[in-house]
């Protein structure tokens, strides 16, 4: 039997039926009043009935004020619950769990959706022009959001998901707590590594007294941002621990930040050749994480042999494999790793590259690399969008017009949003 195929009891006593996970990828498939679809259900069927032990949703948001895109989801009252009661239930079928990732963007807020994000500091992301200058939060804004953690995690439970992810990482709001680069308050939620982390265990202290200690809270934390004077692996290391003593049930490990993409795979630093040879991109961070926490965990990030993910499981280093893109194209791959019908997930990254002969002799190096990585994204977003509507994958798809329909998709779910903002504004006039 493959070591994929064991089950994993949780320290709050809840068991996943194995060692596969889908890690949280963003779907933008709401409808203009932020609310679950069809599509959901459709898409969390697909995967549900293809053998993952737990499935973690993109990200939802805790604040409709806020959001890291138009066509996120968001879960801030129970206006919607019957629409959220059935993404639970067709995201179970298969006896799998389906955890609700929550999340607050921070400045990483689009200046389409809001041209007034809010951050720690007022450190700007300064990427193609995307985002607006975030204001500094205050005292009471971050009680708030406290709150509005702990109210998303508490209403997520009632819709019958069975646990909850806090999202700590890729630059969203935690991550830009725990950074230096981020982070430059000088009060009790700034300077030492431990002021900085009060907010992320604030947050998980209160999920936890919301939902109680029976149910499932994970959280996704960075190994490191990849940025000189950010948040580093020793952080890592410290946090993950005191994250445990707060009562999490499951670590996952990604990295890397908008503004440094590791989390897609885009290397910053050198890589040791072994951890080349072993594809995880965080997989040399787990010994060191794994000994601080004493806490599960789950390892995502270029997986691709079902040989490596098997070594890695049966030796002890991590207790689950994440896998995200390889169930854009190839739905059921955990049932096949576990049957061990498999050698291998589906690896298209590789290919998906504008050649360098699409610019000319003087390629604009910096454009290139941004298309590649949106491209990259929009090829499994496409993907995203074709189960969801019943449809089968199409790995066909080229990345040079992927970029474009990337960009154009996205200003047409803003539009659509902007236009159910103002009806709603114009009803209560």
């Amino acid at each position: 039997m493959s070591p994929l195929a064991q089950s994993l009891t949780l320290p709050c006593g809840a068991v996943i039926n194995n060692r596969l996970g889908k890690s949280a990828m963003t779907e933008g498939l709401a409808d203009a009043h932020d609310r679950p679809t069809e599509q959901h259900n459709t898409l969390y069927r697909t995967w549900s009935l293809g053998g993952t032990g737990v499935h973690i949703t993109g990200n939802v948001m805790i604040d409709r004020r806020y959001l890291e895109r138009a066509g996120n989801v968001v879960l801030e009252n129970d206006s919607a619950i019957d629409q959220f009661k059935a993404w639970a239930k067709a995201g179970t079928e298969g006896g799998n769990h389906l955890w609700m990732q929550i999340s607050h963007p921070g400045r990483q807020c689009p200046s389409l959706v809001n041209a007034e994000p809010l951050s720690p500091s007022d450190v700007h992301l300064k990427m193609l022009g995307s985002f607006s200058k975030p204001r500094a939060l205050t005292q009471l804004e971050i009680e708030d959001i406290i709150q509005r953690y702990a109210n998303t995690a508490a209403l997520a439970k009632e819709a019958g998901f069975t646990g909850v992810q806090v999202h700590c990482a890729h630059g969203y709001l935690i991550s830009q707590f725990l950074s230096p680069k981020t982070n430059r308050r000088q009060d009790q939620w700034g300077g030492s590594l431990e002021n900085r982390a009060r907010f992320a265990r604030r947050v998980v202290r209160a999920v936890r007294d919301a939902v109680g200690s029976e149910f499932p809270v994970a959280v996704k934390l960075n190994s490191a941002d990849f940025q000189k004077g950010g948040f580093s692996l020793d952080d890592c290391v410290q946090v993950a621990g005191w994250l445990a003593e707060d009562g999490i049930d499951l670590l996952e490990i990604s990295g890397g930040t908008y503004e440094q993409l590791s989390l897609m795979g885009v290397e910053a630093t050198e890589v040791r050749e072994s951890t080349r040879r072993r594809e995880a991109y965080f997989l040399e961070y787990a010994q060191a994480i794994k000994a601080s926490a004493k806490v599960p965990l789950m390892i995502t990030g270029g997986f691709r042999s079902r040989e490596v993910m098997e070594q890695a499981v049966a030796s002890g280093e991590i207790d689950m494999v994440g896998l995200a893109r390889p169930l854009c194209t190839m739905p059921d791959v955990s049932a096949k790793l576990i049957e061990q019908s498999i050698d291998s997930v589906d690896d298209f990254e590789t290919s998906l590259k504008i050649g360098d002969g699409f610019w000319g002799n003087n390629s604009p190096l910096a454009l290139i690399k941004s298309m590649n990585s949106v491209g990259q994204v929009s090829f499994y977003y496409q993907q995203i969008i074709r189960l969801s509507k019943g449809e089968k994958v199409d790995t066909s798809l080229k990345v040079a017009a992927l970029f474009f329909k990337h960009l154009y998709n996205d200003t047409c779910l803003n539009l659509r949003r902007k236009k159910a903002q103002n009806k709603r504004l114009l009803s209560k006039d």
